[in-house]
Parts: structure tokens; C-alpha cells; sequence
């Protein structure tokens, strides 16, 4: 029996039709592979995975093969995204065992929960070198028949394996002060400049590396210095991702990574999480740089996510996938004759701007169809007749079948989106989008935060929302919300970021090596207990903890945050030295830590003086202004003026916005 049908995971319930019988992850599943004494079989992936679509289709659709799966497994199905957890600990098994991880992902274990075999994509069919997913199910029932004793101590084995960084004991120093600088230069040596990114193919849109690259260049600029090295990596590669087919040239919003070295093929997915660290890193760019063209990417990311991603009472769905009509990029390739077509009327030397523009042609770039994009790479505001097109291309586009839609809603990735969009609001004065994100918390705290102050994990219209959340959707929230608070000068927001950073410090502190678990104290016991610490494809949980209690011990003096922060960076303080490409968002703590926070206060009603705390891009400054909360910022303050303190000393108080911006560079 297949008990999928149910489930809040789009992903989960994809597959609540095939033959096989699927359970869910939990007690239910465990008990039977115990008292049916068989192998569990863990599939694990997500909605917007094209492999996971294809193996499916070729296994777990297959009767044959169903027949066999049932038969001697107990087969168990895991959306990464709700389960992080489970995810985490098994990959690292995989990892072990192949040398590499990925999705989708199969995991053989025994019905405690040990690991003894996995895998990622397996056909249906011997190919490639490959053995056929069938081939496999054999191997693993004669070795379960008769090698049980091998099988048990090689899951042993994999156990102490599993979830090892959250071993790692605690650490004496902080990374060290030059960490930043230190990553900057190994950025550089790693980076194409040919076509911008670091490595080779595919390429994924590392924005917290360049976020690490314009953090130092915003440093370097308000000293009166220029570092052209980093100042020609970062232009280079924010280019060359906004001017390929990796981003939508016509709706905004980027794909999950390029196949190829250029930027031009993407694997069509949009991520929400990557489209909020991108976003926000296009917009940290303009205000470091001042190009227009990387405000317009920024913008028409976030519009793209508050039009197509976003649930009608505020809150932002996961992704978007790559196939659509049983194939991937359907949706958002051309042929040369049907751009002419939607562009015929529109005016002279329209269809021929257009077609120029986007660099398309009758043989086309990809399976013979044209993915549009930017051949004059950074050139990219737009002439009149282009918008024309674009706009027409756009409203043609949107007749087509859309790519399959995961619209659970994810407590972590939303809290990356209220970041990105309280901050926006507030460096481009868009109150729509300070109402979007007021939006977006109302509707988090509404449906995702118990009475107690716990946060879950995901919401889905149908289901609503049962999974315990994890430190890495704690820490997103408590970002979030100290950022809505600063934009929107309401109290109430701040005050819901010191009530989250508490339970992130009940349920998930880890205080005998420092940093923090995945998950709390209060969650499932699984066979390890993961520690998310590594900077990867998002910010680690313990890296958007540090960044985000830094901030907010700052604005609200609770030094337990600020020590629980040090916590983190004194735990990882020899990795991030070793590898520091590896920690991103992680050196952003650490520049936090060694440079210190400067805190502005505004009292009274002075709207210029909070657009004068706000024009620059200050990643080392917080705000406070509008309504008081608690904490010392606010003691002793009054009048229409605004106030600069750092390192426990304040300046006298100021009147002017020229006063405020003078009093913060010398702060720089």
C-alpha cells in the first residue's frame, strides 16, 4: 500500500501513484522493516530534480521492478528539502561509500536506521557503465540473505562516518582576522577569467563567495582604497551569470546552475533560496559598484519571486521545476520563426533588435531551439524596441504550460527571502516591497510558529504544516525578522527575532563543543545527530546563526548571542583558516566579529537621517529607529537626532544626514 497521498511534500506526493509502496519517513516504516526483518530502502529527493523525475519514471513507475522493491524492502520516500536532516546523515554515508553524493539518492540500511549500501541515479537498464536499478535490488537481497554479518559491521562503519563534523571538538580561537582577506585571494586564483566563476563546468552561482568578495571591496572603498583584482572577478562573473541563459532574460530570476562553462545552458529549475542569495548579491553589487545594470537584475529577480513564487496571503513557494510537457526547458526556449511572429507589428526594427539582443538564430543554442540570452555580456539595460519584445515574448510565454510548481513553503528559504527583501526595501526606497515582506513574516509566524515560539520546518495548502524545524530555519527567521525590524522601524519584528534566537539557543546549542545541532533536543532521535556546517549551495545553519546573532546581540545588548556566536566561530575557527572558500557566509561572521558592529540609533521622527544610515551599503552597521524596543540602544535617547556608537563608546549625537554620514565613515 502506498502511503504517499496524504503527505504535505509536492514531492511526496508525485510519487503516491506509482506501484511501489511507498511509506513515509517515520516510526511506521521502521517497525515494519523490523518485524518483516528486511532492508529499508531510502529514496530520497526533491520536487524540482530532474533526475529524480527520470528515475521514477524508468523504476519506481515500473511494475517489474515495484514487484521487487516490495517484495524484499521496505521502501521509504524523503524530500530533502522537509527533511534536511535525514538528507545530511545519508549523503555523508553515500559520500563514503562512492567518493560523491547527489540526487536522487538510494540509500540501502538496515531496519535501525544503519546504512550499508547506496547510491545516487540507478536506470532501469544497464547504461553507461552503470548497473541496472534492478541488477542492484539483487545484489542487496543475496548479500541481505547471506552476508547479513558483513552488512552489519560495514553499518557500523558508515554510522561512525555519518554526520562526523558534528564531532568535531570544541575550538580555541576565532578564524583569524585575515580570513576574509585570505579568501579573497584564494577566490581569485580559482576564478575563469575567461567567463567568470570559480572552477570549471557545471558552474554553480556561488553568491556567498562573491558576497565574501564584495564585503571586502565595500571595506576597501570606505577606507579610499580599491582592490582592482577583486573589483574585475566580481564584475566579470556577476556579468556573465546575468547575461546567459542560466538567467530568465525575460521574466527575471535564475536557473539553479549552467552545464557548460558560459553560462549559457542552465538546468532549468529556479530555486527560491537562490534566487534570494543572488538577488541580494546583485543588489550589494550596484550599491558597491553603482552599476544600474546589477540593480535591474536584482529587481527583476525579486519581482520574478514575488509574481511567480508567491502564495496570495505572503508567503514564497520552493522552486520551480526544470520539465515542463514531459521534457526539461520547454517552457522557455524559441524558435527564430516564433520570436518573429510575437514581434511582427510591434514597430520598425523591433524583431530585428529583439532577435540581435538575444543572440538568437535559425540552427538555434540549444536541441535546436534558441535559449535567449545576452551575447554582449554586461550589456544588459535594455533599448526600448528590446523591452518592447520582451515584454510581448513574455506575455507569449505565459500560454505555455508552466513547469511543475513545489508550492510547499519552507521556513529556511523564507527567511533567506525576507532578508533579501527587507533589505531591498530599504537601499531602493520600495515600499511595495517592505509590504511584501511585512506580508511574509504576518504569514510565517501565522502558520509556521507554534504558541511556544517553536518554528516548523513547511507548510502546504493542503496539509498545513506538522515537521519540528531545524537550527538552520531558526537562524534564517531570527535574520529575517532583525531585518524586516530595521526597514520598517516596527518593533514588533525585533522583538519576534529575540523570541526565535532564544529557542535557537533552547532546543539546538550545542554547549559542550560550541555551535549548534541541526536538529533540537526535542526532535527524533535518528542514528546521528547532524551539525550543519559547511557553506554549500545555501548558508549553513551555523553560519547564519553566527552572522545573525551577532546583528542582533548588537541591536538588542543580550550578550548570550554574541557569545553564542564566538561559539560557532571559535568551533570552526582552524576549518575556515584551512578552506575558507568553503564558509562564505561563515567569513561574514568573522569580519563581524574582528571589525566590530556599529549601531545607529534615530529618535524621534527623522525619516532624512534613516535614509542617510541606509544609502551605503554598510554590512557592519545595524539600525534601530521608529518604534523603541528593549535594550540598552534606546536608554537615555531622545530627540529628533540620531546617534552612533561602537566598541561600548558613543559619538555625540547628530542632526543632519551629512553629520550621520560623517560620523560613520569615520567609523570605516
Amino acid at each position: 500500500m502506498n502511503l504517499l497521498a496524504g503527505q504535505s511534500s509536492p514531492y511526496l506526493r508525485q510519487h503516491a501513484d506509482n506501484p511501489v509502496d511507498w511509506y513515509p519517513w517515520g516510526p511506521e516504516a521502521i517497525a515494519a522493516a523490523a518485524e518483516r526483518d528486511v532492508p529499508i530502502l531510502l529514496s530520497v529527493g526533491y520536487s524540482a530534480c530532474h533526475w529524480c523525475h527520470v528515475m521514477a519514471h524508468e523504476c519506481f513507475e515500473n511494475t517489474e521492478i515495484a514487484a521487487t522493491m516490495n517484495a524484499g524492502f521496505v521502501n521509504v520516500k524523503v524530500d530533502r528539502e522537509e527533511r534536511p536532516d535525514i538528507d545530511s546523515i545519508y549523503m555523508d554515508a553515500v559520500t563514503a561509500l562512492t567518493g560523491r553524493g547527489g540526487w536522487p539518492m538510494t540509500v540501502f540500511c538496515h531496519p535501525d536506521g544503519r546504512p550499508f549500501h547506496g547510491g545516487t541515479y540507478w536506470p532501469d537498464q544497464p547504461r553507461g557503465g552503470m548497473p541496472s536499478f534492478p541488477q542492484v535490488l539483487d545484489a542487496v537481497t543475496k548479500a541481505w540473505a547471506i552476508r547479513r554479518d558483513d552488512l552489519d559491521g560495514l553499518g557500523d562503519r558508515l554510522t561512525a562516518s555519518m554526520a562526523r563534523h558534528g564531532d568535531l571538538p570544541a575550538g580555541e580561537t576565532p578564524p583569524p582576522p585575515d580570513a576574509l582577506a585570505t579568501a579573497v585571494g584564494h577566490l581569485s586564483d580559482q576564478h575563469d577569467d575567461e567567463w567568470g566563476g570559480f572552477g570549471g563546468a557545471p558552474k554553480f552561482p556561488q553568491a556567498m563567495s562573491l558576497e565574501a568578495l564584495l564585503r571586502h571591496m565595500s571595506a576597501r572603498h570606505a577606507a579610499g582604497r580599491t582592490d582592482r583584482r577583486a573589483v574585475e572577478v566580481a564584475t566579470t562573473t556577476l556579468d556573465a551569470m546575468a547575461s546567459g541563459g542560466m538567467y530568465d532574460q525575460l521574466a527575471g530570476g535564475f536557473a539553479r546552475y549552467s552545464v557548460d562553462p558560459w553560462w549559457l545552458v542552465p538546468h532549468f529549475e529556479k530555486m527560491l533560496y537562490d534566487n534570494a542569495l543572488l538577488a541580494r548579491t546583485y543588489l550589494h553589487g550596484w550599491r558597491v559598484l553603482g552599476h544600474q545594470r546589477w540593480l535591474q537584475v536584482a529587481t527583476e529577480t525579486i519581482d520574478y519571486v514575488l509574481a511567480d513564487l508567491r502564495h496570495p496571503d505572503g508567503g514564497f513557494f520552493s522552486a520551480e521545476d526544470a520539465d515542463s510537457e514531459g521534457a526539461e526547458g520547454t517552457f522557455y526556449v524559441w524558435s527564430e520563426d516564433e520570436i518573429r511572429e510575437v514581434c511582427e507589428g510591434l514597430g520598425q526594427g523591433v524583431t530585428e533588435s529583439a532577435i540581435e539582443w538575444y543572440g538568437v538564430t535559425g540552427q538555434g543554442n540549444f536541441e535546436g531551439a534558441n535559449i535567449l540570452h545576452r551575447p554582449v555580456r554586461g550589456d544588459l539595460v535594455r533599448p526600448e524596441p528590446v523591452e518592447q519584445a520582451r515584454r510581448a515574448l513574455l506575455d507569449r510565454r505565459e500560454h505555455r504550460i508552466r513547469p511543475g510548481l513545489d508550492d510547499k513553503v519552507l521556513t529556511e528559504w523564507n527567511g533567506l527571502m525576507l532578508a533579501t527583501l527587507s533589505e531591498a526595501a530599504m537601499a531602493v526606497g520600495r515600499e511595495d516591497w517592505l509590504n511584501a515582506a511585512r506580508s511574509n513574516a504576518d504569514f510565517l509566524c501565522r502558520t509556521l510558529r507554534r504558541d511556544d515560539g517553536r518554528w516548523l520546518r513547511s507548510w502546504q495548502a493542503d496539509a498545513g504544516a506538522h515537521t519540528l524545524g531545524y537550527a538552520e530555519d531558526h537562524a534564517a527567521m531570527v535574520d529575517g525578522l532583525t531585518r524586516l525590524g530595521e526597514a520598517s522601524g516596527e518593533a514588533r519584528w525585533t522583538e519576534m527575532a529575540v523570541s526565535t534566537a532564544d529557542m535557537l539557543l533552547d532546543r539546538f546549542l550545542d554547549v559542550d563543543h560550541g555551535g549548534f545541532h541541526s536538529t533540537g533536543h526535542d526532535a527524533e532521535a535518528l542514528v546521528r545527530r547532524p551539525k550543519n556546517l559547511m557553506d554549500n549551495a545555501q548558508p549553513s545553519a551555523n553560519s547564519l546563526a553566527a552572522v545573525a546573532l551577532l546583528r542582533l546581540g548588537a541591536l538588542v545588548g543580550d550578550a548570550r548571542y554574541n557569545e553564542a556566536a564566538e561559539g560557532v566561530l571559535r568551533l570552526l575557527g582552524e576549518q575556515v583558516g584551512a578552506h575558507p572558500t568553503a564558509f562564505g557566509h561563515l567569513l561574514g561572521a568573522a569580519d563581524l566579529f574582528h571589525t566590530g558592529i556599529t549601531e545607529i540609533v534615530v529618535t524621534g521622527d527623522r525619516p532624512d537621517l534613516v535614509v542617510a544610515a541606509a544609502d551605503t551599503w554598510r554590512p557592519n552597521v545595524v539600525l534601530a529607529w521608529g518604534e523603541p524596543f528593549g535594550g540598552p540602544m534606546w536608554e537615555g535617547r531622545d530627540g529628533d537626532r540620531a546617534w552612533v556608537c561602537r566598541n561600548f563608546a558613543c559619538k555625540a549625537p547628530v542632526d543632519t544626514p551629512d553629520a550621520l554620514r560623517a560620523a560613520l565613515a569615520e567609523q570605516s
